[in-house]
């Protein structure tokens, strides 16, 4: 600022009809390139901050969108649940009161039981639907980062366990403390950590090396509002190359064999309730390097009277 104003100096003098010597003309010169040079910099910067403030908004309105549009499906499919589940009800009823009249006719009794399956896997369906649509009131308490992961970790133990893969939780030094509504939180975790055993068998069958280690982690992280806690969840499965990421949280939307892809479809719904936001990226550039899960939510809630949905479902 100081060789500005000496430069200015030279100018008024100047204009003044005072000589200038060919040492001032140079100085002068130098003195207005280094404030446009100055100028150029703090242009570059604002364009800069600019882009990123858009960028955000873009990622913010999107997800309002997507927010908007599950909301709307999911009234839809809580009316088409419960209109199906009635008479669900009642040919289950009826399969059991027929297997047991059948009871000395094993063939028939046979046919009873495979249509009794078939009503339950039905209803299991009918549940996913209803835990996506379905909306309660948050029940806000204190909890920490390593309780929920521990708990979400034994909550899908069995799954684990029954698939052979190698589970690691990572926390911070001293834990973190937050605000949430613990059940629902866990249950988020525990579709995102089920879905990442189900890519790990995946890879498996394709027969790729590697494939067995799930882990979880949790880390502080920053929200425009402020503080907030980073769950993450990583395996070393089939990774999402292929597909488009922006779609895997859409209801129904399944690249599995079986599931009804209603998963991760709840997580965004929980975390959306949280006021928090959920990514998903690979691991690596390469095929089979698998993939990260990560949930971001405030540390303290905004508003104890928001809603979200409840229940439990499969990734």
């Amino acid at each position: 600022m100081a060789r500005a104003a000496e430069a200015i100096g030279l100018a008024v003098a100047a204009g003044a009809g005072e000589r200038l010597t060919a040492d001032d003309l140079g100085e002068l010169l130098a003195a207005f390139n280094e404030v446009t040079a100055k100028l150029q910099v703090s242009h570059d910067q604002l364009t800069a901050e600019v882009s990123r403030l858009r960028h955000q908004l873009r990622e913010a309105d999107e997800q309002l969108q997507r927010s908007r549009r599950l909301a709307a499906l999911g009234e839809m499919a809580a009316g088409i649940a419960h209109e199906i589940r009635n008479p669900l009800g009642s040919i289950g009823l009826y399969s059991r009161m027929l297997a047991e009249d059948l009871g000395d006719r094993p063939e028939e009794r046979s046919v009873a039981v495979k249509i009794g399956r078939a009503v339950r896997g039905l209803d299991a369906i009918v549940s996913d639907v209803l835990a996506f649509a379905g909306e309660s009131r948050m029940r806000l308490g204190a909890a920490t980062a390593g309780e929920l992961l521990g708990s979400a970790l034994e909550q899908a133990g069995a799954e684990i366990a029954a698939a052979g893969v190698r589970g690691r939780v990572e926390l911070p030094a001293g834990d973190l403390g937050l605000e949430c509504d613990e059940g629902k939180m866990r249950q988020a975790l525990v579709n995102v950590i089920r879905n990442g055993v189900e890519a790990i068998e995946e890879a498996r069958r394709r027969g790729w090396v590697g494939a067995g280690e799930l882990v979880v982690s949790a880390s502080a992280a920053e929200l425009p509002e402020g503080a907030g806690v980073a769950f993450a969840v990583r395996d070393s499965g089939t990774g999402i190359h292929g597909e488009p990421t922006e779609r895997m949280f859409n209801p129904f939307y399944t690249t599995r064999e079986a599931g009804t892809g209603l998963g991760l479809a709840i997580v965004h719904r929980i975390v959306d309730a949280h006021g928090g936001r959920v990514s998903v990226s690979n691991n690596g550039p390469g095929v089979g390097d698998g993939a990260t899960v990560e949930i971001v939510i405030p540390l303290r809630h905004a508003g104890a009277g928001r809603t979200s949905e409840s229940g439990k479902a499969r990734a």
